[in-house]
């Protein structure tokens, strides 16, 4: 069996893991996240522990997938996922307008992004941004989404770029 599917999710107070035919689904305070279930995988519930198995040797792999998910999933119904972005450009500035993201970013207009529903953008600074949920898909998804307005160019660096990422640079065409 698959050494990831091995491992126990331990469920934490407060959490609730509930097993369905056709759903699995995870509630808890910051949420509830739900996930279709696999036909050849069994979730057991134990003393707030849960393990999974395969019914069929065809079906170990799918296994392995599925405990990282629900553990990802118990993740952020507890203590969430966030993302953060920084701006780098001379005029790149990042603010709210309610519940929606307004982004300076070089064009002749501001870019203006809804925040989608059980997702919080916040702008701790005008050079930053930071997406946070219960959903780690999601809050990857919409920091893409943000990073893609306009991405980090090799030549000056500017752009959109995650926190901590390293933009590996060009050097200019010499003339």
């Amino acid at each position: 069996m698959s050494r990831v599917a091995k491992k126990p999710i331990s469920l934490p107070k407060g959490v609730e893991l509930n097993v369905q035919p056709e759903l699995v689904s995870v509630k808890g305070p910051k949420g509830t996240l739900s996930l279709p279930k696999p036909a050849g995988v069994e979730i057991n519930i134990e003393n707030g522990v849960a393990t999974l198995s395969a019914n069929d040797p065809a079906d170990i792999a799918i296994t392995g997938t599925v405990r990282a998910i629900l553990f990802n999933m118990v993740h952020g119904v507890t203590e969430g996922f966030e993302r953060k972005l920084e701006l780098v450009g001379v005029g790149y500035r990042a603010s709210m307008q309610g519940k929606d993201l307004s982004l300076a970013l070089g064009f002749s207009h501001p870019v203006v992004f809804p925040a989608p529903e059980g997702i919080t953008i916040t702008t701790p600074s005008q050079t930053e941004v930071v997406v946070q949920g219960a959903d780690k898909q999601r809050v990857g998804e919409v920091a893409a989404k943000i990073r893609g307005f306009r991405p980090p160019e090799p030549y000056k660096g500017k752009g959109v770029k995650y926190a901590g990422e390293v933009i590996i640079r060009k050097e200019a065409k010499k003339a």
